[in-house]
């Protein structure tokens, strides 16, 4: 037992010249390292004399030297650390305790221990790339715990030069969608509240369905979809701004599923399929729409709860009373104005009269009593004659 403990302080003492000569060494690595900085610092001093380029050649030197020696003292300071374990008789061998391989204190041969560490070391690097890729196709966990959520936000908005009754009319017209849109093929109404799609996604096609949640005529539409390798849920709100001219508003949650749609989505290339779609229904809605405007039928029905409340005959004959309503409180309206009007002028006409009258009575009131003043006075003078 003492021998051993002999041996162990000599080996600690043994581990500590080596830590002092790794030590020496890393110095002597960073003195060498400074010198062959300052060497072709020199020698491009020398060729291109530019100030800009000696001072990045030595920064360099210096960089590279100091990553050097500071990767040597880290690993001298485990080395030091494993072999201070095996003298301190913490376990282990003196071969694992040089070389780091922890399967040699389990008394594996050099060369299994080697295998051991570099297919473990494979096989962390694999896994956490992976995890990497998973975490950017699919989403994965933020923060204590809680799923991200796993959609792309799509928020875009077009001004269409028409009344906001045509490109409602236009919008609702889902048939219709694939004669000026490039990756829709088919868009089939399968009952008013319910819509089946058919798309193109690179060399594959992609169908869903989505239910509208609600409808507003002339004002909002909500939907929801479902699908197998992919859905897009959303809403899109109508909004005049002049009476010839239209705001569309599109906020769209796009959810991939499929390989090609979630690659694709690195690139954020549905809000930019969400663009060009747009830019296609402008471009048809001010050119063709507008000119044949009365060929085009909307749906005007409306729709609450994903449950239509009221079906479009019924909502274009409402909308066709309340015009009739209308045509006929305007027409009230104009002829209340109209007698309103009469009366007014009759009033002044009366009034015109009545001053026209009052002026003609005074002259005549004025020369009566001119008359009557000679008369009156010639009485008087006749009665003082007879007194």
């Amino acid at each position: 037992m003492p021998k051993s403990n002999g041996h162990r302080k000599e080996t600690a003492h043994t581990i500590g010249q080596l830590a002092d000569t790794v030590s020496r060494a890393g110095a002597q690595i960073a003195d060498t390292a400074s010198r062959a900085g300052a060497t072709a610092g020199k020698t491009v001093t020398a060729s291109a004399p530019t100030g800009v380029l000696q001072q990045s050649v030595q920064n360099l030197a210096g960089t590279l030297a100091e990553r050097a020696v500071a990767g040597l003292a880290g690993r001298a300071s485990r080395t030091a650390d494993r072999l201070t374990d095996y003298a301190e008789g913490r376990g282990g061998n003196l071969l694992a305790a040089v070389t780091g391989v922890e399967k040699l204190a389990g008394g594996a041969s050099p060369w299994q221990a080697m295998m051991s560490a570099g297919v473990s070391k494979l096989g962390h690097t694999v896994r956490e790339t992976f995890e990497g890729v998973k975490e950017s196709l699919t989403g994965g966990k933020g923060k204590g715990g809680t799923t991200k959520l796993k959609l792309t936000n799509i928020v875009e908005h077009i001004d269409v030069g028409v009344p906001i009754d045509l490109a409602y009319d236009q919008w609702t017209q889902f048939a219709d969608f694939p004669k000026f849109t490039k990756k829709l093929e088919q868009v089939e109404q399968v009952s008013d509240e319910k819509l089946s799609w058919t798309g193109k996604v690179f060399w594959s096609r992609r169908t869903w369905e989505s239910t509208i949640l609600e409808q507003v005529p002339f004002e909002r539409i909500v939907w929801r979809s479902k699908g197998a390798k992919g859905y897009v849920d959303g809403a899109v709100t109508f909004h005049e701004i002049t009476p010839d001219l239209t705001r569309i508003l599109v906020v769209l949650e796009y959810h991939p599923r499929g390989v090609f749609e979630k690659t694709a989505n690195l690139w954020r290339a549905a809000g930019r399929r969400c663009r060009l779609e747009l830019k296609h229904f402008q471009r048809h809605v001010m050119t063709e729409a507008v000119l044949h405007s009365d060929d085009i039928v909307g749906w005007h029905g409306e729709i609450h709860d994903s449950e239509v409340v009221e079906d479009d005959e019924t909502a274009r004959r409402r909308e066709t009373e309340d015009d009739r309503g209308e045509e006929q409180t305007q027409e009230t309206e104009a002829e209340e104005a109209e007698q309103d009007e009469e009366e007014e002028v009759d009033e002044r006409n009366e009034d015109q009269r009545a001053t026209d009258e009052d002026k003609q009575r005074e002259p005549s009131r004025h020369r009566t009593a001119a008359r009557k003043s000679p008369v009156t006075r010639r009485s008087r003078e006749s009665e003082g004659a007879n007194r």
